[in-house]
């Protein structure tokens, strides 16, 4: 039996996607060269430590190869504090894949502020005190957002964190769609200048590095890695629902946050907490709790005589207070 592309184990390993389905293979244009992460201990320390120390459970493993095989956007769902935004960081950490894209989502984001940016009073503003404006010199006024970087062709997926999309505008989702679904979008402002500057370069999100834009048409070669992560505050559109493979994480029970708090902090601070672990699962039960609570209060039950206080526990206490009202 073969090996998972994704095991959830945390180790890095080499790995090859076999061909895509038929309707998910794209033939973008040049292969771009992806950014040069170096050492990713010193660019991306805290991308690197969520990765290590994730935990993922065998739904997840399952569900993340299911998205990887066919090609499509996972949604991820869950409580916050699961880890829903940490499992793009996991695979990408396994995957050798950084650096992550991330795209936060806000009620005003929009599709554009995903594709790219472009500075239209900047241009005109240089041009006026060039007194012209040559044809080529867009490329200094245009960079690709998150998403638009992710369906560059590279040669490897790259993977793309949209964080919280259930914050977005009613129309973000289906307004996604077509882009997802075709692996490729264009750019008005390089497109009505295609006869006469058949290629521009541009900026792109994390590299620094430009890429050149044919025609303004940007075409992935091989489909991102796409996490989007949703607290399940609404409703997706049936259309968007069935373009995405759907995961949701479930709370971590007193296994896995063993798991966790063994990963993040030692198997000897481990073997202190176990008090600390049956508070936080009961506390959990009567109202809204992120993992991180638990990390938090270990971690200043620890180094408690520095922070003046008399009684550890109380203190502790004050770190594991429920997320809702009533807590």
């Amino acid at each position: 039996m073969s090996e998972p592309i994704f095991s959830g184990n945390g180790i890095p390993h080499e790995w090859k996607l076999p061909p895509a389905p038929p309707w998910r293979q794209f033939n973008g244009g040049p292969v771009v060269e992806p950014p040069s992460a170096g050492d990713v201990r010193e660019l991306y320390p805290n991308d690197l430590e969520r990765a290590r120390t994730y935990r993922a459970h065998e739904r997840e493993v399952e569900l993340v190869n299911v998205a990887l095989l066919l090609r499509r956007p996972l949604l991820v769902t869950g409580r916050p504090g699961t880890g829903k935004s940490t499992l793009a960081y996991a695979i990408a950490h396994e995957l050798n894949l950084f650096p992550v894209l991330r795209w936060p989502v806000t009620s005003r984001t929009t599709l554009q502020d995903g594709l790219y940016r472009y500075d239209a009073i900047g241009r005109l503003q240089d041009s006026n005190l060039a007194q012209h404006a040559a044809s080529n010199d867009i490329g200094r006024y245009l960079q690709l957002g998150p998403l638009g970087t992710a369906l560059l062709p590279y040669d490897r997926p790259r993977i793309l964190l949209v964080d919280e999309i259930d914050k977005s505008d009613v129309d973000l989702p289906n307004d996604l769609l077509n882009v997802l679904e075709e692996g490729e979008f264009r750019i008005p402002e390089l497109v009505r200048l295609a006869e006469t500057a058949g290629e521009v370069e541009v900026a792109v999100e994390q590299d620094r590095a430009r890429v050149r834009i044919r025609e303004g048409v940007v075409r992935c070669r091989a489909f991102p890695i796409v996490v989007m992560t949703s607290n399940g505050e609404r409703d997706f559109p049936p259309a968007f629902l069935r373009r995405c493979v759907r995961l949701d994480i479930a709370e971590p029970d007193n296994l896995r946050l063993e798991a966790i708090v063994k990963a993040h902090l030692g198997e000897e601070v481990l073997a202190e907490s176990a008090e600390l672990i049956s508070r936080f699962l009961h506390h959990r039960s009567s109202g809204e709790m992120a993992t991180d609570q638990l990390l938090n209060a270990i971690f200043v039950s620890m180094h408690s005589d520095l922070t003046r206080s008399e009684d550890r526990n109380a203190l502790a206490e004050r770190l594991l207070r429920t997320l809702t009202a009533a807590g």
